[in-house]
């Protein structure tokens, strides 16, 4: 029997930024789903504060090359990779020198969030999603970690739904206590519409907040986990609402097996 695919895709993993809940949960998860005998693969941005040296990373020319245009501009999709020898795993990172050549991730040194992160958003989940497409890797799991993943499950389920590759494919989205401050760009709806989405289907992110984008993620979601002990009541509400498979919140010590047992539910 062949082996079910997951695919991981998280805003932060370490040891390539700072540990955090999610940067955590990026690196172990993973190593413990392929070692339970699923096939994975992990994706991250390739924010500027990723030591390229010290990590290994190096480009994947048969996988770059392509541009993405978002909000009528060209950005060239460059991926690398790099490979955690203690958990046999490799990470691709999504890298574009517009959006991610910047010492920081999602703010400066002062706090101050980045205007562009709408943008960086849509590009890091196309990115993924067509390396996956050239990878010729259909999975059936897709995990996403973060907020800045949220665009994928749209993606998958309105862009991406004539693509076989992705015609089996079931997302579940990780609701973490990781929110913004202030709205993101309020163009990104039009921004979004750009890529042959109808406007009412997005319409809940007239105003892209945290709460909002989130909402969206959930909606195009096939099952919601909850990543942090305490999150947004109003999204642990909107994730128990919606009808679909829930996992509430489960501690290092039990987390990987947890969420082992619900991928296989699909």
């Amino acid at each position: 029997m062949e082996k079910k695919k997951v695919l991981f895709v998280s805003q932060e993993i370490t040891p390539y930024l700072p540990e955090s809940e999610i940067a955590e949960i990026g690196r172990y998860l993973p190593q413990g789903i392929q070692e339970r005998g699923k096939e994975i693969r992990t994706f991250m941005p390739r924010f500027g504060c990723v030591n390229e040296r010290r990590n290994q990373l190096h480009e994947v020319i048969r996988l770059s090359g392509m541009n993405m245009v978002i909000n009528d501009n060209d950005h060239p999709l460059i991926i690398k990779v790099a490979s955690i020898q203690a958990a046999r795993m490799q990470v691709y990172f999504i890298d574009n020198e517009d959006y991610f050549q910047r010492k920081f991730t999602l703010a400066n040194d002062e706090g101050e969030e980045f205007e562009d992160n709408d943008e960086r958003a849509i590009f890091f989940a196309r990115g993924v999603l067509e390396t996956v497409i050239k990878l010729r890797w259909a999975p059936d799991v897709i995990h996403c970690h973060g907020w800045f993943t949220g665009m994928i499950p749209l993606f998958v389920k309105n862009t991406y739904k004539d693509n076989p590759l992705f015609a089996n494919s079931k997302i579940i989205y990780s609701v973490y206590e990781d929110q913004f401050k202030n709205p993101l760009n309020e163009n990104m709806i039009n921004k979004i519409a750009q890529d042959g989405i109808n406007m009412k289907d997005i319409s809940v992110i007239k105003e892209p907040s945290f709460v909002n984008l989130s909402k969206l993620a959930i909606d195009y979601s096939d099952a919601t986990i909850k990543g942090s002990e305490t999150i947004n009541s109003e999204l642990e509400s909107y994730m128990k609402a919606s009808g679909k498979p829930f996992l509430d919140y489960q501690p290092k010590e039990t987390y990987i097996d947890a969420y082992f047992d619900f991928y296989n539910i699909f």
